[in-house]
């Protein structure tokens, strides 16, 4: 289908640096998710690879053509928006094959193409329907069909489950899933939801504040985060992150440890603590506490436990899955 490949990526307005030399490799056929928190970069660096933002200074090569200044509508790419973008008065059918149309192609083969994209995402009942007359769910799926029947060099995603219910975001998230596996089709995709990108990705690409953090599997950056803020920002809830002076650890400026990586005693154990607060959630149990020797500390259980506020336990860690961090917030590997 698509390669990409980013060399010095650049984007600023004015003086402010929004990406700041973004350099990155998607191969033929991966599934590329973009996160990071608000304002990090993701969406620009989405829209700047789609042509829909001009870059500041770098190059973009699609299938290893250089497409830097080619605009979006010759680069090979199919964008899937939060917001569904269909036009009411048309049908299903009619929005899907649209692009097509425009572009001069034989209407059989459009007929050929929607019909096969909306088999795949099981469209065919609604195909003379309008927007108005579909959930939110099925709306999405109209927006996706309309990049299949494109056939992309490139998939784009931007957050397009933001706008559904929980139930919807897991349906849908399955079927984009499928999808990846029937197309083998290179698909890059930004979100702001960790388990839509630990579930979803081949690799995924930790930003922050225009910058790469890190860029590995969904278990590489849950096992082995480069630095402070990969540790903190992959996993909910978040990793404990605690000064190593506390500790007694002189290398180490701060020490992680993943909530379910702490085990709870009421008898004995590493660091005495009190129960502050507890999540029950019926698969795991959340416990938030305070210790003297670490600070704040939260555990995750697995089933349901009973604790109680302020009950005095013993927290203590798997020393195999601590992770330490030097001065410079970076991972010290063993």
């Amino acid at each position: 289908m698509g390669s990409l490949q980013l060399k010095s990526i650049r984007k600023a307005y004015g003086t402010h640096d929004v990406l700041k030399g973004i350099d990155l490799e998607v191969k033929d056929g991966e599934f590329v998710i973009f996160v990071g928190p608000s304002g990090c970069g993701k969406s620009t660096l989405l829209r700047s690879i789609a042509g829909l933002e001009d870059v500041t200074s770098g190059t973009v090569l699609i299938n290893g053509q250089d497409v830097t200044v080619t605009p979006p509508a010759k680069r090979g790419i199919a964008m899937v928006f939060q917001s569904y973008a269909l036009y009411p008065h048309l049908t299903v059918k009619d929005n899907m094959g649209l692009g097509l149309k425009q572009a001069g192609t034989p209407k059989d083969e459009i007929e050929a193409r929607v019909d096969k994209a909306s088999g795949m995402l099981s469209l065919g009942p609604y195909l003379a329907r309008r927007p108005s007359e579909l959930s939110g769910g099925q709306r999405q799926r109209v927006a996706i069909g309309r990049a299949i029947v494109r056939e992309p060099a490139l998939f784009l995603f931007d957050e397009p489950l933001s706008n559904l219910d929980a139930a919807l975001r897991v349906q849908t998230r399955l079927e984009i899933a499928r999808l990846h596996r029937s197309l083998k089709a290179t698909m890059i995709y930004v979100t702001h939801d960790q388990v839509e990108a630990m579930t979803l990705a081949d690799r995924i690409v930790v930003l922050n504040a225009g910058a790469i953090e890190q860029v590995g599997t969904p278990m590489e950056l849950y096992n082995r985060p480069a630095n402070v803020f990969v540790g903190s920002f992959i996993g909910s809830p978040q990793m404990n992150m605690i000064p190593g002076d506390r500790l007694g650890d002189r290398e180490a400026k701060t020490i992680g440890v993943r909530p379910e990586h702490i085990t709870l005693s009421r008898e004995q154990g590493t660091w005495a603590s009190k129960v502050v607060h507890v999540e029950h959630l019926g698969a795991d149990t959340i416990i938030y506490l305070e210790s003297d020797q670490t600070g704040l500390l939260t555990a995750r259980l697995f089933g349901e436990h009973q604790y109680e506020p302020d009950e005095i336990v013993y927290a203590t860690p798997d020393a195999g899955h601590m992770h330490r961090f030097d001065a410079n917030d970076q991972a010290i590997r063993p």
